[in-house]
């Protein structure tokens, strides 16, 4: 276990996690975006409420009650799964995603077991050409995934 790794791991999910959740509280009370429904930021972004009762990108909405407490679980077992990974990162990219990934996931999870449903709001789009509306915790998520598949392939062709 590298110890550096592991605390580069744990700040980049404790900033990924701190940075979701306020930015969630913002939108929720501050901006109050729930009553506005939709607020124009950009012409290519804007800020649309959605309360996600699915996973990413709204899949599983609508399997009823038992959903939110199975993902829930789900994502704690994940959690746990990259946490015994960070103890044996490769390279502080691995572990810089890999502590993105589980602070976006805690975010979530947490989420759910405040709301029954993800607060999703960040809507890009490029004319009627539209993105998923998601959050700074999905966000972290697919660019840690990202981080790890490229970091994978570039260990591939170096090997």
């Amino acid at each position: 276990m590298n110890f550096r790794r592991v605390m580069l791991g744990l700040a980049a999910g404790l900033s990924v996690l701190a940075l979701d959740q306020a930015s969630k509280w913002w939108v929720l009370h501050p901006l109050d975006l729930p009553a506005r429904g939709q607020i124009v930021v950009l012409p290519v972004l804007n800020f649309t409420m959605v309360w996600n009762r699915g996973v990413t990108f709204g899949l599983l909405n609508g399997f009823g009650a038992w959903a939110s407490p199975a993902l829930i679980v789900a994502a704690l077992v994940i959690v746990a799964a990259l946490a015994a990974w960070l103890t044996r990162a490769e390279s502080a990219v691995v572990a810089a995603a890999l502590g993105a990934i589980a602070g976006g996931a805690v975010g979530n999870i947490i989420d759910r077991l405040r709301f029954g449903a993800v607060v999703d709001f960040i809507h890009a789009h490029i004319g009627r050409v539209s993105w998923y509306v998601f959050n700074l915790a999905d966000a972290a998520i697919v660019c840690g995934v990202a981080a790890l598949l490229l970091d994978g392939l570039g260990r591939r062709r170096a090997g």
